[in-house]
C-alpha cells in the first residue's frame, strides 16, 4: 500500500460532496491537498480546515476547470505551495436535468458546457499536471465518471455522453502516460446528498433512493465517503492497475 505522507494531491470540485470527502480522506492519510472550488468559497474553506485538522496541509484555489488558464493556475498553486504533485482527482462535474426523451430540452450550448467541464476539464488538468507528476515516478490520476457513461442513464443525454467520453479518455491517457502515471476512473451510481436532491427535486429523489435501496443487489446507495474510499483504493492500491473503471453502485448495473 502506497504511503501518502508528505505527498500532494489536487482534487477538483472539492468544496462539497465526493470531492470534499476525498480531500478529507487523503488528508487523514497525511497527503497535502489543494481544495478547488468555483463558487462555494465557504464550503471550500471548511473542507480545507478539516484537512488541516486531520494533520495535513491544505490550500483553497478558485478555478473553473473548463478554462485552460484556470487549470494551469491550479497546478501552479500546488507546485508553489507543496513543491510536488503526486495525485490528481478529476472530480469537478456539471449537468442539466432533462428527461432523455425531451430532445428539445438540450441545446448545442448545453452540450458544449457539459463537455467543457466533464471532459475537456479533466484533459486540461492532466495536460498541465503530467510534467510534474512524472517526476514522482508513481503518480495517479483518478477520474470521477458515472454509471451514466456505462449504461446511458442519468440526468440528461449530454451528461451520459460526457461520462462515456471520460471513460474512453481514461483508457487513452492510461496508455499514453504509463509507466510513471496510472490513470483510472470510478463510476458511481446514485450518490446520496444535496446535489442530486436539488437537481432531481425532493419527491423524485426520495422515490429513486427508495427504489435503489429495494432493487440493488447490495441494497445500498453510495455516499460521498463510499466513493472517496474507492478513489483511495486506486491511489494506494496495486501499482499494476491502470486503465480501469470501477462501478460504485451497489450492483445497480446488474
Amino acid at each position: 500500500m502506497s504511503d501518502l505522507k508528505g505527498k500532494a494531491a489536487i482534487v477538483t470540485g472539492s468544496a462539497t460532496g465526493v470531492g470534499a470527502a476525498t480531500a478529507k480522506l487523503l488528508a487523514s492519510h497525511g497527503c497535502n491537498v489543494v481544495v478547488n472550488y468555483t463558487k462555494s468559497v465557504n464550503e471550500a474553506e471548511e473542507t480545507a480546515q478539516a484537512c488541516r485538522d486531520a494533520g495535513a496541509k491544505a490550500i483553497t484555489v478558485q478555478a473553473n476547470v473548463a478554462e485552460d488558464a484556470d487549470c494551469k493556475k491550479l497546478v501552479d498553486a500546488c507546485i508553489a505551495e507543496f513543491g510536488r504533485l503526486d495525485h490528481l482527482v478529476n472530480n469537478a462535474g456539471t449537468t442539466k436535468f432533462v428527461a432523455h426523451h425531451d430532445l428539445e430540452g438540450l441545446t448545442a450550448d448545453d452540450f458544449q458546457w457539459i463537455y467543457g467541464v466533464n471532459v475537456v476539464g479533466p484533459y486540461q488538468m492532466v495536460k498541465h499536471a503530467a510534467p510534474h507528476m512524472k517526476k514522482t515516478g508513481a503518480a495517479t490520476v483518478t477520474n470521477v465518471s458515472s454509471i451514466a457513461g456505462v449504461k446511458g442513464l442519468g440526468s440528461c443525454v449530454a451528461y451520459a455522453a460526457s461520462k462515456g467520453a471520460l471513460n474512453t479518455m481514461t483508457l487513452s491517457l492510461a496508455r499514453a502516460l504509463g509507466p510513471e502515471i496510472r490513470v483510472n476512473a470510478i463510476c458511481p451510481g446514485m450518490i446520496q446528498g444535496k446535489w442530486l436532491r436539488e437537481g432531481m427535486g425532493e419527491q423524485r429523489y426520495d422515490a429513486t433512493l427508495q427504489h435503489q435501496l429495494k432493487t440493488n443487489p447490495l441494497r445500498k446507495v453510495s455516499t460521498p465517503e463510499d466513493n472517496a474510499r474507492a478513489i483511495l483504493m486506486f491511489i494506494t492500491g496495486s501499482d499494476l492497475i491502470t486503465g480501469q473503471k470501477v462501478l460504485v453502485d451497489g450492483g445497480m448495473h446488474l
